[in-house]
């Protein structure tokens, strides 16, 4: 809370964006962050309420490992809870959370919180999307001794592959991955649980072991509907991460290439 008359001074500010013909010739993030006075503005318009319900409305408890990520690619629901909500536009609790974390960044203040005592208990950690990330960053700070399976040949789950950049570039999850690695959180990629390294070898060489798979298959339209069978009809997570894969700079082999240029697509689903 900056002022406690702000949120009847001040208006709800939208999200600012590159000009369109900027962004139309990359794929990076279109959305920037308000300049300083601005961002005042906007967390001045918090209430500072006697019950913050934007903390239960967030399922993370409005506290998490990693707001500069949440920052992005979260829908908000401490947004549709804000006391302020009840007669006005609620304050712009995403934004400026990303704003104050890539301010953090930019500064140099988010650094490797490496443990002061070692419990020599192992711990895998099967997954590596948000999930399995900040379990294995929060084992790892208690003092365990934390190894990540990630099937993948990169970490980050769907974070790295199902994402497009312009929501959320790769850089904002790997710098995220090299402080966990100098944490002394351990990546072992493209390696399959239970394909490359069985269970049981997991329960034999561990103490412990999270669970973290994503939701990386997606839910199969009706095998009778009407054209399902027709060319061209693809699942998100089949083109998502070719694109993705294309934009870190690697090769997708042009027989199992899927572009839509120069076509008309519609899209089934709003997530």
């Amino acid at each position: 809370m900056g002022k406690p008359t702000g949120f009847m001074e001040y208006r709800r500010a939208g999200v600012l964006r590159r000009p369109v013909p900027d962004r139309t010739k990359d794929y990076r993030e279109f959305e920037i962050s308000w300049p300083d006075d601005g961002l005042q503005d906007q967390a001045a318009r918090c209430m500072d309420c006697g019950v913050p319900i934007c903390h239960s409305g967030c399922p993370l408890g409005n506290l998490n490992n990693f707001p500069d990520i949440t920052g992005r690619i979260c829908p908000a629901p401490c947004e549709d809870v804000c006391v302020l909500a009840i007669n006005d536009d609620p304050v712009t609790i995403k934004s400026i959370e990303k704003s104050i974390i890539d301010r953090g960044w930019q500064e140099g203040w988010i650094k490797p919180l490496p443990p002061t005592h070692q419990t020599w208990k192992r711990v895998a950690v099967v997954g590596s999307g948000p999930a399995g990330l900040a379990g294995a960053q929060q084992l790892a700070r208690s003092g365990h001794q934390v190894t990540v399976f990630e099937k993948d040949d990169r970490p980050g789950g769907l974070m790295m592959y199902g994402i497009p950049d312009f929501k959320m570039e790769r850089s904002i999850v790997l710098r995220r991955v090299e402080q966990m690695k100098a944490e002394g959180v351990v990546f072992l990629t493209s390696t399959e649980v239970g394909k490359d390294v069985s269970v049981k070898e997991l329960g034999s060489s561990f103490d412990a072991v999270l669970l973290a798979g994503g939701a990386g298959q997606a839910r199969a339209l009706d095998a009778d509907l009407e054209g399902r069978d027709l060319d061209g009809i693809h699942f998100a997570m089949d083109f998502l991460p070719q694109q993705n894969r294309r934009n870190l700079g690697d090769t997708v082999p042009e027989s199992e290439a899927i572009l839509a240029t120069n076509r008309r697509v519609v899209i089934l689903g709003g997530g």
